[in-house]
């Protein structure tokens, strides 16, 4: 099967970076199959990157998740594009992958739970890195069933 993670989020505001984090601890581990991609928001040009996969994992912070994350399916919904920091959800671009190339991938939220994102700053809280843990050894069993 071939999965691919698209980690998005801003490093540079604490615990806002966990979805990067994410992905390139996945990246370290090698597994099989398994596909990695970052950045700071989702982008249009994701669309046709995610309809070459099977399955997308979409890892960001969450400041309301449950503890430790939240691994939930996710819906495509129409494509909405808008002008804005966050311009395309995870949901739009499902639901563009779809309109422009046809493709359905089964998709998943990886939310994991962050709790200090107002500063500035390249690190991730302690409470963050233990939920950021916990999310990684859950997607590496995923993967493995």
């Amino acid at each position: 099967m071939k999965i691919l993670i698209i980690g998005y989020g801003n490093p540079g505001r604490l615990d806002d970076g966990l979805g990067p984090a994410f992905a390139e601890r996945a990246r370290a581990l090698e597994l099989s199959g398994v596909a990695v991609e970052s950045n700071y928001q989702l982008n249009v040009e994701d669309a046709d990157l995610i309809s070459k996969y099977e399955v997308v994992v979409f890892a960001d912070a969450s400041v309301d998740a449950a503890e430790p994350f939240e691994f939930q399916p996710l819906e495509k919904k129409a494509p909405m594009v808008g002008f804005s920091s966050h311009s395309i959800t995870a949901g739009s671009l499902l639901g563009l992958a779809e309109e422009l190339f046809g493709a359905t991938p089964a998709a998943y939220t990886m939310a994991i739970r962050g709790y200090d994102f107002n500063e500035f700053g390249e690190v991730l809280s302690e409470r963050a890195l233990a939920n950021l843990d916990a999310a990684l050894e859950f997607f590496a069993g995923w993967v493995a069933e």
